[in-house]
């Protein structure tokens, strides 16, 4: 049997009509960049979460880069991030010139370690942005109970979270602005590169606005200087018909690491962690194991698709050597990057093929 990480193909034959009926809409119309699709796409995506404000950008990436804009950020302020995540939540700090300061995560979760926070934050902390990580929120409240009366911004990495909730609100909507990605590999996820940052701050919204298009209003005058961070409209119509379904996929995902769980229970694995008050959407199902590479090897020989979330902690990349941190400094990412493995998560997912994978991980685990 066959089973890769990703059958985005098996996603796409289930709304092919929809998809295609959105894309047509698009070529008749021949607006292709931002117009009434991405404002379409932005407030369905804010009522969604719950915000009064989305703007719909044109990354991920690029949606963090215009928040941290937006509030400001520059030389010598100081952003706390966790090291276990993808590359966008530090590098985008890094690249305003300010200074990743980097956090650990839980070791069960894979989330921010809130505990850490109170001795990362300095006069020079400027936002502190947790990662929803796999699809599960981190504990938002803690966190902005942590900076209430002071300076200090909350931005969600929200990447991997459009639909996970957190003590009934959705994420997206916990922080002070949010970050979405809509990669293709997402659980909502484009026929390219998109984003959406949301916000419940009028003021930050229309900031991110001007922002995104060169800091213009009206065009050709430019307020500030901004960056070129629209959303094709094409992208939002193919979101816009891929939203409706958005609630039953991340109850299969659901499903399907039930059923992982059950599977897997009595293995010499770790299978996830989820807080009583997440309602994730699994992204990612991420196991551990302390022979990882050799399971992976294994999973690749019966034709099972995985991938590793993440192999290198940001704190000890080349790229951040002038930081200063070294091996050992945040262990508990270090330990996490050596043995965690993402297993085929995807809602089209059979049982069959759920068995097939448990039984091999069961096999070498």
């Amino acid at each position: 049997m066959k089973v890769p990480l990703l059958d985005l193909k098996a996603q796409f034959l289930s709304i092919e009509k929809e998809v295609r009926a959105a894309i047509e809409r698009v070529l008749d119309t021949q607006h292709f960049i931002m117009g009434p699709e991405v404002t379409g796409l932005e407030s369905e995506v804010a009522a969604f979460v719950g915000c009064s404000h989305g703007i719909g950008v044109s990354s991920g990436t690029d949606a963090i880069l215009c928040a941290l804009m937006a509030l400001g950020v520059g030389p010598g302020d100081e952003i706390i991030v966790p090291t276990f995540t993808f590359f966008s939540t530090a590098g985008c700090v890094s690249r305003l010139r300010a200074r990743p300061v980097f956090a650990d995560i839980e070791p069960d979760t894979y989330n921010i370690d809130i505990k850490t926070l109170p001795k990362l934050i300095t006069k020079k902390t400027r936002a502190i942005m947790p990662v929803h990580l796999f699809g599960a929120c981190a504990d938002m409240d803690a966190i902005m109970e942590m900076v209430k009366g002071t300076n200090i911004a909350v931005i969600e990495d929200a990447a991997q979270a459009l639909s996970s909730k957190y003590k009934g609100r959705r994420a997206g909507c916990l922080g002070h602005v949010a970050c979405f990605s809509f990669f293709p590999s997402k659980n909502l996820g484009g026929f390219g590169d998109g984003g959406m940052i949301t916000t419940n701050d009028a003021n930050l919204g229309e900031k991110c606005r001007l922002i995104r298009t060169h800091g213009s209003k009206p065009k050709y005058y430019h307020k500030i200087v901004g960056a070129n961070f629209r959303l094709d409209a094409l992208q939002a119509a193919v979101l816009r018909a891929k939203l409706p379904h958005l609630e039953a996929w991340s109850a299969a995902r659901r499903r399907n690491a039930a059923v992982y769980d059950r599977l897997l229970a009595g293995a010499p694995v770790k299978t996830p962690v989820v807080r009583d008050f997440n309602e994730t959407i699994y992204n990612q199902y991420c196991i551990r194991s302390t022979r990882r590479d050799a399971l992976q090897q294994h999973l690749k020989q019966k034709e099972i698709g995985t991938e590793i979330y993440y192999p290198v902690p940001l704190h000890v990349q080349e790229c951040f050597a002038e930081l200063g941190y070294k091996p050992g400094s945040l262990p508990v990412s270090e330990e996490a990057a050596r043995q965690v493995l993402a297993l085929p998560i995807y809602p089209e997912l059979t049982e069959e093929q759920i068995r097939y994978v448990a039984d091999n991980v069961r096999g070498l685990a």
